[in-house]
Order: C-alpha cells, then sequence, then structure tokens
C-alpha cells in the first residue's frame, strides 16, 4: 500500500470515527470496550478504546480483512480541577482540524480556540512512529496521550 493512500484513508476514519461527536459507536469487540468502525475503497479502520477520563486504546487498518497497520495510545487528564467534558470536547474539535504538517494519527501539530492549546508531536513516518498529544488550558498541561504504531507485516 502506498503511504499517500493510508494517510489520506486515515484522515478520513479519524473524521468519520471518535473525533465527529455525532459518529456512532458499533457492538463492543471486547468486554467494556467502545469502538467505531469505517471502511472504504477495500480498506477498514476499526477502534477500539477502554476507560473515559482516562483511557487505553488501539486502532487498526485492514487491507482485504488483513490487518496492515495500527497504533496503540493511552491518555489521560493531569488536572483533576478541569472537567472531562471540556477536556474532551476540545480535544474532538482539534481532531476534526485540517492539517498537513504531522502525521494523520491525530490532529494538527498545533491547534488553538481561547484559552485552550492541543499540541502534538511525532517522531517517524506512518511506517513506524511514535508521538505525544497534550492540550493546555491557560498555558497549562491539562491532558497528554502517548501514541505509536506503524505497518503490521
Amino acid at each position: 500500500m502506498y503511504i499517500e493512500t493510508l494517510a489520506k484513508f486515515l484522515n478520513e476514519a479519524n473524521k468519520a470515527t471518535y473525533a465527529n461527536k455525532s459518529a456512532p459507536k458499533v457492538a463492543p469487540s471486547r468486554l467494556k470496550s467502545e469502538d467505531y468502525h469505517f471502511e472504504k475503497d477495500g480498506l477498514i479502520y476499526h477502534d477500539t478504546y477502554f476507560g473515559g477520563r482516562d483511557f487505553i486504546g488501539e486502532e487498526i487498518v485492514y487491507e482485504n480483512e488483513k490487518p496492515l497497520w495500527g497504533a496503540n495510545y493511552f491518555g489521560f487528564v493531569l488536572d483533576e480541577k478541569v472537567s472531562e467534558k471540556d477536556v474532551y470536547d476540545f480535544l474532538r474539535k482539534a481532531l476534526m482540524q485540517e492539517y498537513d504538517d504531522v502525521i494523520p494519527v491525530r490532529g494538527p501539530a498545533k491547534f488553538s480556540d481561547g484559552e485552550w492549546t492541543y499540541q502534538f508531536t511525532v517522531n517517524g513516518g506512518l511506517e513506524n512512529f511514535d508521538g505525544q498529544e497534550e492540550i493546555l488550558l491557560n498555558s497549562k498541561i491539562v491532558y497528554r496521550c502517548m501514541i505509536h504504531g506503524g505497518f503490521i507485516r
């Protein structure tokens, strides 16, 4: 698979699943999991996560029903005084932004709206990467998520 094809598909899949507040969840694939599913042009994207305020999850892309690419992530709210709903509403807003400055596994390198700022740094490419996203409220880090992944062979 070409990297450009995967990048375009991931961008579309991300915006059609968790990042989109109105996206429907699908039946859980594991006990107590929350799941999203997206298909297009012979590719399948499946996202499974556990938890709420603090969460862990995995995304897998299949080509012809064979696992092709995946990512694991762990995210958490750092400030107990900050509303979980506010953090994740802003996260979804950030993840819905169009961008081409980093690989399309989360959001743009930076996005701000009022007192909220989202930032994502990544090392590597879609083939093999690790990254970290953070949300700041009034310049204080209130949320962090670590992610890593790449091609499955």
